[in-house]
C-alpha cells in the first residue's frame, strides 16, 4: 500500500510540474513572438519610415506605434518565475526583471509612453515622427541594455 501511496505522490508531483514547464516555454515563446512579430517588425517599419527608406505613410507610422504601444501590457504577463536567461537557456531575459521588477515596468512604461507619443507625432509628418521615433528607439536600447541578455 505504501508503494501505491508513493507512485501516487509521484505523480502528482510530475502532473503540477509538468504544466508549470510548459506554461514556462510558453511564456518565453510568446515573449519571443511579441518582440519578434510586434515590436520588431513595427520598429523596423518605423525606422524605415523615419528615415525615409520607404515613402512616409502617417497612417502607417501611427499603427506601427500603436502596436508597439500595446507590447508592454502584454509582456508584463509573460513574465513567470523561471523564464530567465539562467533557468532557460533559450530565454533573453536577464535575471534582474525579477529582482528590479519596479525598474523593468518602468522602463517598460516609458516604450508606451514614447510610443503612443509618436503615434501622434506620425500626423505631423515625416519630420516630427523621426524625432519622437527616436525617443522610442531610446526606451527600447535601455530596456535591452538593462534587461537583455544577448544570445549567440
Amino acid at each position: 500500500m505504501r508503494t501505491i501511496a508513493k507512485i501516487a505522490l509521484l505523480g502528482a508531483g510530475l502532473a503540477l510540474a509538468v504544466p508549470a514547464a510548459l506554461a514556462q516555454d510558453d511564456a518565453h515563446e510568446a515573449r519571443e513572438t511579441l518582440m519578434k512579430e510586434v515590436a520588431g517588425k513595427n520598429a523596423k517599419l518605423g525606422n524605415q519610415l523615419a528615415k525615409g527608406e520607404i515613402p512616409y505613410n502617417a497612417p502607417m507610422a501611427s499603427g506601427a506605434m500603436k502596436a508597439i504601444s500595446q507590447v508592454p501590457d502584454k509582456l508584463a504577463k509573460l513574465l513567470p518565475e523561471g523564464t530567465d536567461s539562467v533557468s532557460d537557456p533559450k530565454s533573453e531575459a536577464s535575471p534582474k526583471i525579477w529582482t528590479d521588477m519596479a525598474g523593468f515596468l518602468a522602463a517598460a512604461d516609458k516604450l508606451k509612453i514614447t510610443s503612443a507619443a509618436a503615434a501622434v507625432a506620425a500626423e505631423q509628418g515625416q519630420q516630427q515622427f523621426a524625432i519622437a521615433f527616436g525617443n522610442v528607439f531610446k526606451a527600447c536600447k535601455g530596456c535591452h541594455d538593462a534587461y537583455r541578455v544577448e544570445k549567440d
